[in-house]
């Protein structure tokens, strides 16, 4: 990489940064920050107006998950073959539009599930797969730290949501609550980064980044690939579980409503110094052992959370859970990019992401399965903590990456380090 190229990157008017800026409030408003983060709130209300079980509202978030999981890879093909902007805007609209009609809702429980399956198809076009290739192709040198920046959007969106369509729902009701927050991503998401989301247009040149790397078929072969697809399963188990059911679990315990949604905000507020700080980590030390660490961590949470029965327990766990979960979120994008290159990121990603959706629709249900079994959410989230601490266990297993590429100087734009001519490191 050239000399001017790094001394732009650290520049305040390298328009890279306004790029991640703009990210970064797509990932606020867009599907893994909005519907994640309020899920839990709307559960309660929502069983409680239709007569659903805890369990048979989870479910439509595992629809929702389920086609995310779908329809990542082909996002990602979309994204690898057109560019970021011209998938991110169509998704946008249909997620604010559908979120909004969500305030619709009848008593039938297809309409809920048919809603969160048309949310999950445009998901990913609305979170960190779409804006990640868009960063990526602008960032090399401190690629960790603009990935983090990108997904602080997720950590305000934790902090601010809850409270926010708790708020909304306890002054308005549950239909006006998501009514509003629906307009929201219309009004503010939708111009955001329709007007400044962009690829660096010498990435498409054939010099650039997006042109070297592997294909996807190649990084498939990939040891690397699939430990990253493993791990990424068994923390979404976890994280997606205790995300969706924290505030329910917390009010079952005796804490108010009001003050439970706190406890999410806090997992917010940890998500974001782990993003943060993982992200300053990344450009330094080896990323597979950030990564240990951080969902080190988020085990330690969900064995807290096993027997949180006071707010300032839930907080404790929340905070653990959330600087590891948070922190993780930068590792994946940021080893797929160094493994493989721009070539085939997307598509790549968008396959992870295939393996973190199916988990995120199987934890919910399995919480709200517990729960509905036998009133108690205690057993099966001591068992998540085990998935959490085999899916740091895997972290070490993951090949170094090739420091002879690492320290070579670069005349182009940001270099994988891999290429179609350096061996994947091959699975087994």
């Amino acid at each position: 990489m050239s000399e001017s190229r790094m001394s732009g990157e650290g520049s305040a008017g390298y328009p890279g940064w306004r790029v991640v800026f703009a990210s970064s409030v797509g990932v606020l408003t867009g599907f893994a920050s909005l519907l994640v983060y309020t899920f839990g709130i709307f559960l309660k209300p929502l069983s409680a107006e239709f007569g659903w079980s805890r369990e048979a509202v989870s479910m439509a978030f595992g629809f929702a998950a389920l086609t995310v999981a779908v329809c990542s890879p082909v996002l990602g093909r979309l994204l690898d073959r057109y560019g970021p902007r011209r998938v991110i805007v169509p998704c946008v609209t249909v997620f604010a539009l559908a979120f909004g009609a969500l305030s619709l809702l009848s008593s039938h429980l297809w309409h809920l599930y048919a809603m969160f399956v048309l949310i999950g198809a445009v998901g990913n076009g609305t979170a960190m797969l779409s804006y990640a290739r868009a960063i990526s192709s602008w960032f090399d040198q401190r690629r960790g730290l603009a990935l983090a920046l990108m997904l602080t959007g997720g950590t305000v969106g934790a902090v601010a949501w809850p409270p926010a369509a708790q708020a909304l729902i306890l002054h308005f009701g549950w239909r006006w609550a998501f009514a509003v927050l629906g307009g929201l991503v219309l009004l503010v998401g939708l111009p955001t980064v329709a007007t400044m989301v962009r690829e660096n247009p010498a990435s498409r040149k054939p010099s650039g980044d997006a042109q070297t790397g592997v294909e996807w078929a190649e990084g498939l072969k990939s040891r690397a690939f699939w430990i990253l697809a493993v791990v990424l399963f068994l923390a979404s188990i976890s994280q997606n579980g205790t995300i969706t059911h924290l505030p329910a679990l917390l009010t079952d315990r005796g804490v108010d409503s009001s003050r439970a949604a706190l406890a999410v905000s806090a997992m917010g507020v940890a998500a974001f110094l782990g993003r943060m700080i993982t992200g300053w980590l990344l450009d330094r030390f080896p990323a597979p052992r950030v990564g240990f660490v951080l969902l080190a961590l988020a085990a330690g949470g969900v064995f807290v959370m096993a027997s949180a029965r006071t707010l300032e327990t839930g907080i404790v766990a929340a905070v653990l859970i959330g600087f590891g979960m948070g922190g993780e979120a930068d590792v994946t994008p940021f080893l797929l990019s160094r493994y493989f290159g721009l070539r085939s990121f997307s598509t790549l990603y968008g396959l992870t992401w295939t393996s973190y959706a199916i988990a995120g629709a199987i934890g919910p249900i399995l919480m709200g399965r517990a729960f509905d079994s036998s009133s108690s959410y205690g057993g099966m989230i001591v068992k998540l903590a085990v998935l959490t601490v085999g899916a740091a266990a895997l972290m070490l297993f993951l090949p170094a990456l090739p420091e002879s590429r690492a320290k070579q100087p670069e005349t182009r734009l940001p270099g994988p380090l891999l290429t179609a001519e350096e061996p994947v490191p091959p699975v087994g």
